[in-house]
């Protein structure tokens, strides 16, 4: 098994990405493909120990800028980093890919060259999100605004499997998100998806709120990508507005420095829980390989991660479990998915 990175990708690339792909290579004993500048990679491996990483270089001579338009750049930059990375996986000589790249164009890269597993009419980002009640995973989490009902029924079958495989939740529940708890609460899009999940074996349990992240009422949240990427965002900026308030209370009060620093290893404990590098990104679900797409601000730590999690992709065969979920649970009809 060998995962492709795109060591181009990220605002701290190739440097970071390098760095954590010699972290985890070596400790979790994966082989690697290294995909970019050819010269600058091995620059970057020169200047650590890269003894004892099992690290291959294939050169690609461009790179998708962060600013970039996803279908235009994957058009015309044919020898970008993220396509000839994906390109390995298409052709088998990987079985996942990593990028802190741009994400749009990883996920207009996955639908291209790798193509939608069977039963799967739109990929989804599958983000894992830390709670008192374990890990719980947010679906979609970007890849998709104008969603249909079946299509949210998707996202839940590969939410449900994501959470059961690697996050190893024995038998998920899965909830829709919504404003209220109550059957008749939400939207047209959340009420009919309601409806074609109570079709299935799945262990649905209705309407979902936003505080119910944290109550351990649902172990898979289902949403479109519009309402999904709100909801993690504000939960990024929350987590990261806490500390903030936690370090200005501190410092008002002698008293408060002294219980901090008997408090030290708590508050660092809970500060690793909470931090996105603990998981380093997000797997892009529904199409076939893997594909994990981690933050633009990555350091080595997160790229390691990442890596990590991308070896558990193809370890586990997401994609051929979330194709068989989605033949035996059941499945919309072709006219919920085909409704305008």
């Amino acid at each position: 098994m060998k995962i492709a990175v795109d060591a181009m990708g990220g605002d701290h690339a190739p440097r970071e990405v390098v760095r954590g792909a010699i972290q985890a290579a070596r400790e979790h004993g994966l082989s690697l493909i290294l995909v970019g500048r050819e010269e600058r990679i091995r620059e970057e491996l020169r200047s650590v120990d890269a003894s004892g990483a099992d690290i291959e270089v294939v050169h690609a001579s461009e790179t998708v800028e962060m600013c970039d338009v996803p279908g235009i750049a994957l058009r015309k930059k044919r020898d970008s980093s993220i396509r000839v990375g994906l390109a390995l996986v298409a052709d088998g000589k990987a079985s996942s890919f990593v990028s802190a790249g741009n994400s749009g164009a990883v996920m207009a890269g996955g639908l291209l060259i790798l193509k939608k597993i069977r039963g799967i009419d739109r990929p989804a980002i599958a983000a894992t999100i830390p709670t008192p009640h374990g890990p719980v995973v947010l679906i979609d989490a970007g890849a998709n605004v104008d969603c249909k009902p079946a299509h949210l029924l998707q996202f839940g079958h590969m939410g449900e499997v994501y959470s059961r495989m690697i996050l190893r939740v024995r038998r998920p529940r899965v909830g829709v998100l919504s404003i209220g708890a109550e059957e008749s609460k939400g939207t047209d899009l959340t009420r009919e998806t309601c409806d074609l999940f109570r079709r299935t074996g799945l262990r649905f349990e209705g309407n979902v709120e936003g505080r119910d992240f944290f109550t351990g009422r649902a172990d898979v949240f289902v949403s479109d990508g519009f309402v999904g990427n709100v909801a993690l965002k504000t939960m990024e900026g929350m987590a990261q507005a806490l500390g903030q308030f936690l370090k200005e209370e501190i410092a008002k009060s002698s008293i408060a420095k002294v219980g901090a620093l008997l408090a030290e290893r708590a508050i660092r404990d809970v500060k690793k829980r909470l931090d996105y590098a603990e998981y380093g990104g997000a797997p892009l679900l529904g199409v076939r390989g893997g594909v994990f797409i981690c933050h633009g601000s990555s350091d080595e730590r997160a790229i390691r991660n990442g890596i990590r999690a991308a070896g558990s992709l193809a370890r586990c065969g997401v994609d051929e479990e979330i194709a068989r979920s989605v033949a035996s649970h059941g499945h919309a009809p072709e006219e919920e998915a085909a409704r305008p």
